[in-house]
C-alpha cells in the first residue's frame, strides 16, 4: 500500500506540473500561430475511416453479421472470465473468443505475468485485442474500398490501437499500477516533469526522447574510424579512411549514405562499424558525409545531389587513386539517388562505377509500404506550402514518420518510460544516432516524393534529371541488391521487384531483421543470418519459399562477391593520395551539424 500522506502531496504535484505542461504547449502553439498540430491528419483519418464505414453501411446485413461477430467473441470472453473470477469454477476450455483475442501472446507490452494471472488483467487485455482485432477485420474485409484507401485506414488506425492500448496507463496497466502504489506516485510527478521541460524545450512539437544521447560524443565514441576530410563543397564532405591493411583491393570503394539521416550508423562503434570492417578487408574506403541543409539549400534538387554529390565525389576518388573505376555502394534514399545516377551514366556512356551495392533501396515504389500514406497529392501539396517559409523540412517531421511506421515500438514504450514511470533513458549509441536528425531541402524532397513515391517514374522509365530521362535497363554492371525481412521504411517485396528494373546481373539477397539492424550485423554478433536464392524474377513470396538461410552475416557474403568483381590488390593508400589537401579529421564538420 502507498504511503497516503505522500501520495495526496504527489497527486497536487502531478496536477500543478500538468498544467505547466499544458501551458508550454499552448503558449509555442500560439507563438507559431498553430491552433493544433494534428488538424490535417485527423481530418484525412475521417475522411479515410468514413469511406470503409460506407461499404458496411451501405449492405445493413453484412453490417449485422460484423456486429454480431464482436458480439459473440465478447460474449465467450466474458462467460469464460467470469468463470475464472469464480474461486468454486473448475478451469475451462477457451472460447472461440478467447482464442482469438489471445492470439498476440507474444506482444511486448503484455509482458508482465499478471496480464494473464490476474482476471481482471487478463479480462482487459482481451478485450482490447479483440476489439482492435475485430476493426482490423473491417479494414480488410472493405473490399470494394481500394487498396490504397485501406493501407491508409490500417495505418490510421495502427495509431489509434497503439495509443487506446491499456498498457499505456496506470488504472489498466499492473505493472505501472504496482509502481505507482510503491513509489506513492512519485513516478508520476517525475514523469510530468520530465514532459513539461520537453515540451518546452522542443517549443511545443514534443521529441520524446528515447536515450540519453549526451552519452555520446563523434569522434569520441562514436565514428572513430581513422579518416581525412579530402573533399568539401556545399553539400558534401568526402572522407577518406586510413587504411589498416598492407595492401588493398585496387578498385577504391564509395559510400553514399542517405541525407536524410547521418552517414555513422555505418560506423556507430568500432565493434558495429561496417566502415572499419570494409578498410580491415582491404579496401580503400571513401564516404559522403551530407550536408545538414538550411534555407541557403532550398533548391538543390536530386539534379545537385548527384552532380555535387556521388559525380563529385567520383571525380575526388580518382584523382586520390588514380582509379578511373570505383566500386559503389547506396544506403537506403542514397541508393535510390545512386540508381538515378547508373541510369543518367549509361545514357551518357560513363562507366565509372564499374560495381554496385544497394542496401535496403527502393527503385520500384509500387509495393513501397506505410511511407506511401504520406505522399499522395494532397499532403505533398501541404508540405511543400510548410517548406516553402523556410526552405526545407525540419529533420524531426521525418523522424516521427518513421517513428508512426511502429508506434507500439518507437513511441508509446518512451512515453510510457519517461512520462508514467518517469524514468531517464538510457544511452543507446544507435538511438544516439537516430536522435541526431538532419533536414530536407526543399527541392529535393518535393522531387523525391511526387518522382518516387506518388508516380514512380524512376522504375516506369519517365524520370528526367538534368535534361535526361532515365532507363534502369541499361545499366547492366553487376549488381549486389540487400533487402532485409522486416523493414518497414524499404519492404522486402518492393526492393525486390526492383531487381527487374536493371539490366545487368544482380544479385538479391535478403538479411533477416529490420532496416538498421539486418544492415548493421557485424561478424562478432552475425545475429540475424540471411537468405540466398535463385535469380530475382516472379514473385517475391516464391522467391522466399525456395531460398536458403544462411547463418552469420550478410557482411560476409558481400566481401566475397565484391572482391570477385575486382581481385587485383595493390600497396596501401594514405588518404589525399598526396595530391588533394586534406581538410580535418574524420567523422568531419558537416555531420556535427544539428538538425
Amino acid at each position: 500500500m502507498p504511503n497516503f500522506d505522500t501520495l495526496a502531496k504527489n497527486m497536487g504535484q502531478f496536477i500543478e506540473l500538468s498544467g505547466q505542461a499544458t501551458t508550454a504547449y499552448v503558449k509555442a502553439r500560439e507563438a507559431k500561430g498553430q491552433e493544433g498540430g494534428f488538424s490535417q491528419d485527423v481530418s484525412d483519418a475521417f475522411k479515410t475511416f468514413g469511406q470503409i464505414a460506407e461499404y458496411w453501411l451501405n449492405d445493413p446485413a453484412r453490417l449485422l453479421q460484423a456486429q454480431t461477430a464482436l458480439s459473440s467473441q465478447f460474449m465467450d470472453l466474458w462467460a469464460s472470465s467470469l468463470q475464472r473470477m469464480t474461486p468454486s469454477s473448475a478451469p475451462t476450455t477457451p472460447a472461440n473468443g478467447d482464442l482469438t483475442a489471445a492470439k498476440r501472446v507474444d506482444d511486448k507490452r503484455f509482458a508482465d505475468p499478471e496480464w494473464r494471472d490476474n482476471p481482471f488483467f487478463d479480462f482487459i487485455r482481451k478485450s482490447y485485442l479483440l476489439g482492435t482485432g475485430w476493426a482490423n477485420d473491417l479494414v480488410q474485409g472493405a473490399e470494394s474500398v481500394d487498396p490504397a484507401t485501406r493501407d491508409k485506414a490500417r495505418f490510421y488506425l495502427r495509431q489509434i490501437s497503439s495509443a487506446v492500448s491499456p498498457s499505456n496507463f496506470v488504472g489498466t496497466n499492473p505493472e505501472l499500477l504496482r509502481e505507482t502504489l510503491k513509489q506513492s506516485g512519485g513516478n508520476l510527478v517525475r514523469g510530468m516533469a520530465k514532459l513539461a521541460d520537453d515540451i518546452k524545450t522542443s517549443h511545443g512539437d514534443l521529441k520524446v526522447r528515447q536515450t540519453d544521447a549526451s552519452k555520446f560524443e563523434l569522434g569520441v565514441n562514436m565514428a572513430l574510424t581513422p579518416g581525412k576530410v579530402v573533399f568539401r563543397n556545399d553539400l558534401i564532405e568526402l572522407l577518406q579512411y586510413a587504411p589498416q591493411t598492407e595492401t588493398v583491393l585496387k578498385r577504391p570503394l564509395l559510400i553514399v549514405p542517405p541525407w536524410i539521416n547521418k552517414f555513422y550508423v555505418l560506423d556507430l562503434n568500432p565493434e558495429k562499424s561496417f566502415i572499419r570492417w570494409a578498410v580491415q578487408q582491404g579496401l580503400t574506403v571513401f564516404v559522403i558525409s551530407w550536408v545538414n541543409p538550411d534555407h541557403r539549400h532550398a533548391d538543390k534538387d536530386f539534379a545537385s545531389y548527384m552532380e555535387d554529390g556521388i559525380v563529385a565525389a567520383l571525380g575526388v576518388v580518382e584523382a586520390s587513386t588514380r582509379e578511373h573505376q570505383v566500386s559503389i555502394i547506396g544506403y537506403c534514399v542514397g541508393g535510390t539517388l545512386l540508381a538515378v545516377t547508373l541510369a543518367y551514366m549509361a545514357a551518357r556512356g560513363d562507366e565509372r562505377i564499374a560495381s554496385a551495392t544497394f542496401l535496403t533501396t527502393q527503385v520500384d515504389f509500387e509495393h513501397a509500404g506505410d511511407l506511401k500514406i504520406f505522399a499522395d497529392e494532397a499532403q505533398i501539396a501541404a508540405l511543400e506550402t510548410q517548406m516553402q517559409s523556410k526552405g526545407f523540412l525540419e529533420g524531426s517531421s521525418m523522424s516521427q514518420a518513421f517513428n508512426m511506421l511502429r508506434p507500439e515500438d518507437l513511441i508509446w514504450p518512451y512515453l510510457v518510460d519517461n512520462y508514467v514511470k518517469g524514468k531517464d533513458p538510457l544511452p543507446f549509441d544507435l538511438l544516439a544516432w537516430n536522435s541526431d536528425a538532419t533536414r530536407m531541402p526543399a527541392a529535393n524532397h518535393s522531387f523525391y516524393l511526387r518522382n518516387c513515391y506518388l508516380e514512380n517514374k524512376l522504375a516506369r522509365g519517365l524520370m528526367e534529371v538534368a535534361g535526361q530521362r532515365l532507363d534502369l535497363s541499361r545499366v547492366t554492371i553487376p549488381i549486389y541488391n540487400l533487402a532485409t525481412r522486416e523493414d518497414h521504411i524499404a519492404p522486402a517485396r518492393s526492393v525486390f521487384e526492383g531487381c527487374k528494373a536493371f539490366g545487368g546481373p544482380v544479385r538479391f539477397v535478403l538479411a533477416g531483421s529490420g532496416h538498421i539492424a539486418g544492415v548493421v550485423n557485424p561478424p562478432s554478433r552475425a545475429k540475424y543470418g540471411f537468405w540466398l536464392g535463385p535469380k530475382a524474377t516472379g514473385d517475391y513470396a516464391e522467391w522466399l519459399e525456395a531460398a536458403q538461410h544462411q547463418p552469420g552475416t550478410w557482411w560476409l557474403d558481400w566481401a566475397a562477391w565484391q572482391t570477385a568483381q575486382a581481385p587485383e590488390t595493390v600497396p596501401a593508400r594514405e588518404p589525399g593520395g598526396g595530391v588533394l589537401d586534406l581538410l580535418g579529421d574524420a567523422p568531419g564538420t558537416y555531420v556535427r551539424v544539428k538538425g
